[in-house]
């Protein structure tokens, strides 16, 4: 590989960064891979290393050319790359290898979804991530080879206990940690880091995310979600992601998709613990499931209001 292509290649997976939050921009996707090395170098590692061998696979698998170059072949690789280090622990030869195994596997899945639902007009979103991460969680414990971490069964969730007053700390925590969490990292100064690299994407897009985050601690707090829950991020992180979606990527930014949006924020936080506990038996790893399931929904209702989906009002009207 020249040194020309080597930088093509070299953007594409920074672009495949970006793509976790729908942003295709090198600057984000390098700013997004900073923010995984500050969570722990090989944490980094993992999300560039699945990244690249997310789009080298589709390279080789002979992808489309505007799916290569935007990006939108490496992020479910990344996320899948980054589930197993968590999941099996990245010190782990075997973690790796099957790390390596899986961004191959989520990119044919990655091609069957958009293939699916592009006949429906809807985006695949994460789902290939949320699909290989899952069968991983639910698989990983039957094998020694693969599995450092006890016999792999949670007992199923319990109602939601501890403390609900929310100090200004745990809101400020929750608040960066909830844009960390997109990566499974909780770190708070990992979330920080995102953001920045949001803002680098433009202005609108941070405060979109920012809304839609606050709108999921909100919810969590209003429904009475445990202080220690929102401080942690894994109250907000989908809903970052779907007001995202749903205000200025999959449709118009205005007003009325904004509200639409936030709406769909809310109903992806209260549905996060509903799929914590459905997958209670393997651990309770909800991944992106609540984001996707919401913005499909809300994507294919938007099909049946023209106020959302119709083009801009002319100016002075």
């Amino acid at each position: 590989m020249g040194p020309p292509r080597a930088r093509l290649f070299a953007t594409q997976v920074l672009r495949g960064q970006g793509q976790v939050t729908f942003l295709p921009n090198a600057a984000t996707g390098a700013l997004f891979c900073l923010a995984l090395f500050a969570a722990g170098w090989e944490y980094g590692l993992y999300g560039l290393a699945g990244t690249a061998v997310g789009t080298a696979t589709a390279w080789l698998l002979g992808a489309e050319r505007e799916r290569l170059t935007t990006g939108l072949e490496g992020f479910n690789a990344c996320l899948t790359a980054l589930s197993c280090a968590v999941l099996l622990g990245a010190e782990h030869l075997s973690t790796a290898l099957l790390a390596g195994a899986g961004c191959v596997v989520v990119t044919v899945v990655t091609a069957a979804a958009v293939r699916l639902f592009g006949s429906w007009g809807l985006p695949s979103l994460t789902l290939p991530f949320c699909l290989t991460a899952s069968a991983t969680a639910l698989t990983a414990p039957g094998f020694q080879r693969i599995w450092h971490r006890g016999d792999g069964l949670a007992a199923l969730t319990r109602p939601a206990a501890g403390p609900t007053a929310l100090e200004p700390a745990d809101l400020a925590r929750g608040f960066f940690a909830g844009f960390g969490q997109i990566f499974l990292m909780p770190q708070w100064y990992v979330g920080a880091l995102l953001l920045c690299g949001l803002l680098v994407a433009g202005r609108r897009a941070a405060a979109v995310a920012c809304l839609g985050n606050l709108t999921g601690i909100a919810t969590a707090w209003a429904l009475g979600a445990p202080a220690a829950r929102i401080a942690d991020g894994t109250m907000g992180y989908n809903s970052v992601l779907v007001a995202l979606a749903l205000c200025g990527v999959f449709l118009p930014a205005r007003a009325a998709t904004l509200a639409y949006a936030l709406v769909g924020a809310a109903v992806a936080t209260a549905l996060g613990p509903a799929v914590s506990a459905l997958f209670a038996p393997s651990g309770g790893h909800a991944f992106t499931w609540p984001f996707v399931v919401t913005t499909l929904v809300f994507l294919g209702a938007a099909k049946s209001f023209p106020r959302l989906t119709g083009p801009m009002p002319a100016a002075g009207t």
